[in-house]
């Protein structure tokens, strides 16, 4: 770990002293100078907010994009509290529980169990509530910068979360794991590269899906449910979420199946919409070359 990785990690651990209220309000304001100065993730926020009003399927009326940006600040910043290596305090903040006799029935069918944890709320925390209740494996793709996979590696660490890189040899060792009765963790609204996933409707606009969760529940019979940490108001804490999938959601057809799933994504976002990740590019790949990339700015005329 470099040593610009460590002081980061040292910012983190000093900034999860601050009461939850406290860095919440922190990243109200951070939220608040993305929407002021205009920066990127407004832009993408606005857009796919425009993009999903215009459909008559998505059923969340009309969203605020800076109090989306808000919730976004806030998100950003209460991984200190997340990945301080204090897990008790961090699981003192959940509140309440809804659905959990969904997930305990899941555990003691023994047939392995799916979490597909949208980008929505906490989903740091979420992993820390699951792995107090049973042995859990999280997929994630490596970022960009390698050094920051160390950071994520160390953050995470308390939780005993086992980290599989989604790729070749992570991917098998899920399938071995879920045939064996195991848990693992996967989100499921990630944009997978093209050529790779299955285009579905997710609120009304085709999507290009991945098609791992589909796959694995398809070929090990393995449950899925759904599962997000809700933010509360005020910095009170959270509230943990568990729903089943939508039934068809290992259906042989895969866009039968990601239409399912992306269904499942969408009856978590409703509960708290505005906490959903907004400002990432979910429609960037578009069917047809003669689709236009709705993110891709125009050239300012001369």
């Amino acid at each position: 770990m470099t040593w610009s990785i460590r002081f980061l990690y040292a910012v983190l651990w000093l900034a999860g002293l601050l009461p939850l209220r406290i860095l919440h309000a922190l990243g109200g304001m951070l939220g608040d100078v993305a929407w002021w100065l205009r920066r990127n993730e407004r832009r993408i926020t606005e857009i796919n907010l425009r993009l999903i009003e215009t459909t008559t399927e998505s059923g969340l009326g009309e969203l605020d994009p800076r109090q989306v940006l808000r919730e976004s600040g806030k998100s950003a910043v209460e991984v200190a509290r997340i990945w301080s290596g204090r897990s008790g305090s961090a699981l003192r903040m959940v509140r309440e529980v809804r659905g959990e006799a969904l997930l305990d029935e899941a555990l003691a069918s023994g047939k392995g169990v799916i979490i597909a944890a949208p980008h929505l709320g906490c989903w740091e925390l979420l992993s820390y509530w699951l792995a107090e209740r049973t042995s859990l494996a999280i997929v994630y793709r490596p970022p960009r910068n390698p050094d920051m996979e160390s950071l994520l590696i160390k953050a995470r660490g308390a939780s005993k979360v086992e980290q599989v890189r989604a790729e070749g040899a992570g991917v098998r060792s899920l399938y071995r794991r879920l045939a064996a009765g195991g848990v693992v963790g996967i989100l499921p609204d990630q944009q997978p590269k093209k050529g790779e996933g299955e285009f579905a409707p997710f609120f009304g606009m085709e999507a290009l899906t991945m098609v791992l969760v589909p796959r694995l529940a398809e070929r090990t019979g393995a449950t899925v449910l759904f599962a997000f940490a809700e933010r509360l108001p005020r910095g009170e804490g959270f509230r943990i979420h568990v729903q089943p999938a939508s039934k068809d959601i290992s259906d042989t057809d895969l866009r039968v199946a990601c239409t399912a799933m992306n269904r499942s994504v969408e009856a978590c976002v409703r509960i708290a919409p505005l906490q959903y990740q907004w400002h990432y590019k979910r429609y960037s790949i578009r069917p047809t070359t003669a689709d236009t990339n709705p993110y891709k700015k125009t050239p300012a005329k001369s």
